[in-house]
């Protein structure tokens, strides 16, 4: 049965949809069955593993809305042991079109438990935001990924975002455990990158995870080649920091 991991944090620009690509490719590229969902309007997932969101036949939003079943809308080996389930700017409007549908909160995950199955992993990329499709992402996972970015303000919301999973956890998703916290954009030659994690480290109660994904131009450059970086540049301080990551989660499931 596939472990199901949310990667969230409602402040952009941390690495949510970086991270969602690269660990789920560096999982698949370590032999492990990999689904991909697209929980985000933006759709910058589906456009980094290649795939032309603005012609989607069928996407998420058909999903939430009952006008398409999962079999229908996932998208087979968009990379090594990858399937996705894509997502456009369509998702946006469903917010709003699923305000009057019964128990809107499990939508994702009843679908999402059909396939469970054929999974190893199935890792959520969720939207920068404390919306119903981030609690859609949370009742559906066993577990959430907190991406950080190593600045000043890298603190900032992450209070809400507890609270937000304390509050999933007690009623909807009793199982939901935080993952751990991955530190991105970390330049070991500044005091700020050290200054933040060892801020984070002495306020946040939480797992923080032993990799911590560089600043690095490759892994900034793939998502606009619709790569994944261990595709785009596999010796890239990128791909490895990936690669190590993809390490630890398995280790743990172990």
């Amino acid at each position: 049965m596939a472990k199901t991991i949310a990667i969230a944090n409602q402040k952009g620009g941390v690495g949510k949809s970086t991270t969602a690509i690269n660990l789920s490719a560096a999982l698949g590229e370590k032999g492990k069955r990999i689904l991909l969902v697209d929980c985000d309007p933006q759709g910058n997932t589906t456009s980094g593993v290649g795939v032309e969101k603005n012609e989607l036949k069928k996407s998420i939003y058909d999903l939430f809305l009952g006008e398409a079943a999962i079999n229908e809308t996932i998208i087979k080996n968009v990379c090594e042991n990858m399937d996705l389930l894509p997502a456009n700017v369509d998702l946006a409007a469903a917010e709003i079109e699923l305000i009057d549908i019964e128990r809107k909160e499990y939508i994702l995950s009843n679908e999402i438990d059909y396939v469970r199955g054929r999974y190893d992993y199935i890792i959520i990329d969720c939207p920068p935001s404390l919306s119903m499709l981030t609690i859609n992402a949370l009742t559906t996972a066993d577990s959430v990924l907190v991406p950080i970015q190593c600045e000043y303000y890298a603190l900032e919301g992450l209070a809400q975002l507890m609270r937000t999973i304390d509050l999933v956890k007690t009623r909807l998703n009793n199982k939901l455990i935080i993952e751990g916290v991955l530190f991105t954009m970390y330049d070991s030659r500044t005091n700020l990158s050290n200054q933040v994690v060892e801020n984070v480290k002495a306020n946040l109660n939480e797992k923080v995870y032993r990799t911590m994904i560089p600043r690095n131009i490759r892994l900034a450059e793939a998502p606009s080649f619709g790569q994944p970086i261990t595709v785009y540049d596999p010796k890239s301080a990128g791909a490895e920091g990936y690669l190590e990551l993809a390490e630890e989660i398995i280790s743990e499931k172990q």
